[in-house]
C-alpha cells in the first residue's frame, strides 16, 4: 500500500516522485506506460529528430478530421517513456507570460499568479547563467545556452533586428518580446529531461517504486454515504497484454494522474468521472458526474514556413556535404558531447505581435536550422532553414472523448484547430510577419528560397488556405481537467478533483489556458507547487487526527 501512487512518468510525474520521496516516510509507486529513458537518441539532443520522423518513444495520437485544417487529421505526439515529453521535446525553457498566470488567479484559482508562481520556477531552475531576482540555481532542472550554436542561428538574429524586433538574450527575464537565442534544458551536451533532473537519480530509494510499461486501466473509488474515495489504481503490465493487477493506497493517501491533457481525462472518464450521458453511451457505469471532464481542450496552432538554401552547409540536410558532416558530428559528441549533434534543431525564435496595439506578444517564432515538413517524418533534400509561428493565445476550444471503454484504444482528440474566426486572422498576420523577417539582408544574403507550396501564398485569402493546407500542433495541448469553481471545473486551485477525496490531476490538463510560451517549464513548476500543496494538505490531515478531542460535560440529572 501507497502513499501516494502517480499515472504517468512524464514531466509532472517525475517531478512529484522525485520531491515527494524525500522524505523517507512517504511511500510513492509511478506507473509509467512506456519504458525507461536509456536510448541514446533520447540523451543525444539531436536525437530528436530520429524520434520525431519514427515516432519513436511516443503515443503518435492523431486528431479527428480538423474542417479549420481542410478536414486534415492533426498529429498529436506524445511521450510515452520515463521522462514523457520532455524526452522528446525541442528542449526550450519558455515560462510563458507572467500576465498568464494572473489571469488564471483572476479566474477564481488562488495562489496562482505570477508572484506565487515565480518561487516554483526558480526553485526547479538550474540555470548556467546564474541566479538573479527571476531565475534559480541548485535546483534539478539543468538549464543553459546551447554550447555549439549553429552559426546559421546568428543570421536569423540579425534578420528580426533588421525587421524591427529588439534582441532579447533572455525571453524570461523582465520583457518577454522580442527575439533572440532560446535557453535549453540541456547538461553538458545533454538532453536534460525531468526524469534525469528528477528521478533517475533517486531510483535507488527505497520508498520509489517505478513500474514501466504499466498501462493504468481506472482508479478504483469507493462510495459510501454519498462520499466518493479513491483507493487505489487498477493496471495491466507489458504494455497493456499482461494480467490486470492493482495498488492500494494507504488510509488518506491519494492518487495522482499526470497522464497529459489526453490521457488524465481519458483515465477520468474510464473510471466512470466525466460527463454522465458520454459514459453511459460507452457502457460506463457513473461514479461522479463531472462535464467538465475532456472539455476545453486548446493548443498552439502553427504554421512553417521553409527555406530552401543549398548552399549553406551549416544547416542540416541530405546532401553528401552534410552525412560527411553528420558523421563529423557523430564523433564529435561521442567523444565531447559537443558539436552540431547538441542541438535542439529550434535554436532560435521570439515573442512578437501580430499589431502594434497588442498589449503583449500573440505569437511566437520556432527558427529551425533544417527543412521541417510535416514534424519531421518527411524526408526533405537539401538543406535550409525553417521558421514556425504560432497563436499564443487561441479562442478555440475542443474536446477530448472516449471510443470505447477499453483503455488500449486512443482517445478522440478534437482541438478544433481554427474554429474562431479571430485565430486565423492572427496567424494570417503572423505568416506575413514571418515572411517580412524571413526577407531580411541578414538571411537572404545566403541565397535562400521560400519553397513553392507557402511562396504562391499572396493574398491575404492564399495565405489563410496555405495556413488551413499546412498547419498543425507545436506540441502544447492542454485544459482537459481545468482548475476553477465553476460547473465546467474539474479539480480545484490546490489540483484535487471535485467530488472525489484522494484524487488529484498534477499535468498541463488542468491549466484553465494554455499560457503564451511553451508547455514543459510550466509544467514542472506546477508540479512542484504540487508537491507543497500535497504536503501540506497531509500534515493538515494528520494534525487533525492527532488532535486531542474536548471532553463535554456530563448533563445535570435533575
Amino acid at each position: 500500500m501507497y502513499d501516494y501512487i502517480i499515472v504517468g512518468g512524464g514531466s509532472a510525474g517525475s517531478v512529484l516522485a522525485g520531491r515527494l520521496t524525500q522524505d523517507p516516510t512517504v511511500r510513492v509507486a509511478l506507473l509509467e506506460a512506456g519504458p525507461a529513458d536509456k536510448s541514446v537518441l533520447i540523451h543525444c539532443p539531436a536525437g530528436l529528430a530520429v524520434m520525431a520522423k519514427f515516432e519513436l518513444n511516443g503515443w503518435g495520437y492523431n486528431t479527428v478530421p480538423q474542417p479549420g485544417l481542410n478536414g486534415r487529421r492533426g498529429y498529436q505526439p506524445r511521450g510515452k517513456v520515463l521522462g514523457g515529453s520532455s524526452s522528446i521535446n525541442a528542449m526550450v525553457y519558455a515560462r510563458g507570460h507572467a500576465t498568464d498566470y494572473d489571469a488564471w488567479a483572476a479566474r477564481g484559482n488562488p495562489g496562482w499568479s505570477y508572484a506565487d508562481v515565480l518561487p516554483y520556477f526558480k526553485r526547479a531552475e538550474h540555470n548556467e547563467r546564474g541566479a538573479d531576482a527571476l531565475h534559480g540555481q541548485g535546483g534539478p532542472l539543468n538549464v543553459m545556452d546551447l554550447r555549439s550554436p549553429n552559426p546559421f542561428l546568428f543570421a536569423f538574429i540579425q534578420a528580426g533586428k533588421q525587421a524591427g524586433y529588439r534582441h532579447n538574450p533572455d525571453f524570461n527575464g523582465p520583457d518577454q518580446e522580442g527575439i533572440g537565442a532560446y535557453q535549453v534544458t540541456h547538461k553538458n551536451g545533454e538532453r536534460w529531461s525531468a526524469a534525469k533532473g528528477y528521478l533517475t537519480p533517486h531510483l535507488g530509494r527505497s520508498n520509489l517504486t517505478v513500474i514501466t510499461h504499466a498501462l493504468t486501466t481506472r482508479v478504483m473509488v469507493d462510495t459510501h454515504n454519498g462520499q466518493r474515495q479513491a483507493k487505489g489504481v487498477e493496471y495491466r503490465a507489458e504494455g497493456g497484454r499482461g494480467a490486470l493487477q492493482a495498488l492500494q493506497l494507504k488510509p488518506g493517501g491519494e492518487v495522482v494522474l499526470s497522464a497529459g491533457a489526453f490521457g488524465s481525462p481519458q483515465l477520468l472518464m474510464l473510471s466512470g468521472i466525466g460527463p454522465a450521458e458520454h459514459l453511459r453511451s460507452h457502457g460506463i457505469s457513473v461514479v461522479h458526474e463531472l462535464p467538465g471532464v475532456g472539455d476545453n481542450l486548446h493548443d498552439h496552432p502553427d504554421v512553417v514556413i521553409v527555406v530552401n538554401a543549398p548552399k549553406v552547409s551549416d544547416l542540416f540536410g541530405i546532401s553528401a556535404t552534410g552525412t560527411l558532416k553528420l558523421l563529423r558530428g557523430i564523433f564529435e559528441w561521442r567523444r565531447a558531447r559537443r558539436g552540431m549533434l547538441t542541438t535542439n534543431f529550434a535554436e532560435g525564435g521570439g515573442f512578437i505581435k501580430s499589431a502594434p496595439d497588442e498589449a503583449i506578444p500573440d505569437l511566437q517564432w520556432h527558427f529551425v536550422v533544417g527543412k521541417l515538413v510535416d514534424h519531421g517524418r518527411k524526408t526533405v533534400l537539401g538543406h535550409g532553414y525553417s521558421c514556425h509561428v504560432c497563436l499564443l493565445r487561441p479562442k478555440s476550444r475542443g474536446t477530448v472523448r472516449l471510443v470505447s471503454a477499453d483503455p488500449q484504444v486512443a482517445p478522440l482528440i478534437d482541438p478544433a484547430f481554427l474554429k474562431d474566426p479571430e485565430d486565423m486572422a492572427r496567424m494570417v498576420r503572423g505568416f506575413k510577419l514571418t515572411r517580412q523577417m524571413l526577407h531580411q539582408d541578414g538571411l537572404t544574403r545566403h541565397g535562400g528560397t521560400e519553397s513553392k507550396a507557402s511562396a504562391s501564398a499572396q493574398s491575404d485569402a492564399q495565405i489563410e488556405q496555405f495556413i488551413r493546407n499546412h498547419a498543425d500542433t507545436i506540441y502544447h495541448p492542454v485544459g482537459t481537467c481545468r482548475m476553477g469553481h465553476d460547473d465546467g471545473a474539474v479539480v480545484d486551485a490546490r489540483l484535487r478533483v471535485h467530488g472525489v477525496t484522494g484524487l488529484r490531476v498534477v499535468d498541463a490538463s488542468v491549466m484553465p489556458q494554455v499560457v503564451g510560451g511553451n508547455t514543459n517549464a510550466p509544467v514542472i513548476m506546477m508540479a512542484e507547487k504540487a508537491v507543497d500543496m500535497m504536503q501540506e494538505d497531509r500534515a493538515a490531515a494528520a494534525a487533525a487526527t492527532a488532535a486531542p478531542t474536548t471532553p463535554q460535560p456530563m448533563e445535570t440529572i435533575a
